[in-house]
């Protein structure tokens, strides 16, 4: 057991373990939303879209992670702004910020002596550098998000099944839709630490989705997706440990690599979901939208 032990007897990697189990928390709860909303191409350009306040952050001396949150507000902010005033798809919208706030921070970046330094850090994080601090940070934002996710859980379920019948109910999609662009903005912010801008995608969807071959709930995937993420953590950083890699990107390579394990395993096993309700009793239809049955459909077999 000197393979698992070893690593875990040094103090920093305890703390980056520690640090990746509060990432995968906080993605485990988001990253259920965006995919059963389709909202990856927005997390991947928030995340993409901190480049600029991180590295105005960075060479200026300010904390990075304030420049992070700056940038990503503006980036949610911008999205909104974009996709109204000039009537143009939320996609394309989406895709237009994201390719303009990353040639902005990689301008931004190369102004520095040390650009190759900077960037890469910037990219892929440095998990094995998480300090008390972090942590504490990491905390606070996993608290942000359960409470968030907890109070607005019928509206964001209206809004995953139909934002007319969210409106006629008067659970204000509008509303719902920014709340939860917010939470994105603050898992992605959160776990920039751990796995940098480029990588904190991969802790955000895949453990979502491996989740979902075996559990059909929302509440049952987002503790089963966290489960999926921080064993990512673990097993990343093992990984890093005796092969010598960078400890992020095995992160994020694992929990991308349980997608389709997952999926074979689950191939091999052919039983129902342990929390999917048995077809002999289907339940009576509702007009409620947080009763799970109206959310198992055939092309998003997260929920």
């Amino acid at each position: 057991m000197t393979w698992l032990t070893d690593p875990l007897s040094a103090s920093f990697v305890l703390r980056a373990l520690l640090g990746g189990v509060l990432v995968a928390a906080i993605c485990g709860v988001v990253g259920t939303w965006v995919v059963l909303r389709g909202m990856a191409f927005l997390g991947e350009a928030m995340a993409h879209g901190m480049l600029p306040g991180v590295a105005l952050a960075a060479l200026s001396g300010v904390p990075v992670v304030i420049g992070a949150a700056v940038s990503a507000l503006v980036m949610s902010v911008g999205v909104g702004v974009v996709e109204r005033r000039a009537r143009i798809g939320a996609d394309t919208a989406i895709g237009l910020l994201f390719v303009g706030m990353l040639s902005l921070g990689v301008v931004i970046v190369s102004r520095s002596r040390s650009f190759a330094t900077d960037l890469t850090s910037i990219l892929f994080g440095d998990v094995l550098a998480i300090s008390a601090d972090d942590l504490a940070l990491m905390a606070g934002a996993l608290v942000v998000v359960i409470a968030v996710a907890t109070v607005m859980h019928r509206p964001f379920v209206a809004l995953a099944v139909d934002e007319r019948l969210a409106a006629t109910l008067g659970l204000r999609p509008r509303r719902a839709r920014v709340v939860l662009v917010g939470l994105v903005t603050v898992a992605v912010v959160a776990s920039y630490g751990a796995v940098g801008s480029l990588l904190v995608v991969a802790l955000l969807l895949a453990p979502a989705v491996a989740a979902g071959h075996w559990v059909r709930r929302i509440p049952s995937t987002m503790l089963l997706a966290t489960g999926f993420g921080a064993l990512a953590a673990l097993v990343g950083l093992l990984v890093s440990w005796h092969a010598g890699t960078a400890a992020g990107a095995s992160i994020a390579g694992v929990a991308v690599a349980l997608v389709p394990l997952s999926a074979l395993l689950r191939r091999a096993l052919p039983v129902r979901p342990a929390d999917d309700p048995s077809p002999a009793s289907p339940e009576p239809a509702s007009s409620d939208p947080t009763r799970p049955k109206g959310l198992r459909a055939p092309a998003r077999p997260l929920v």
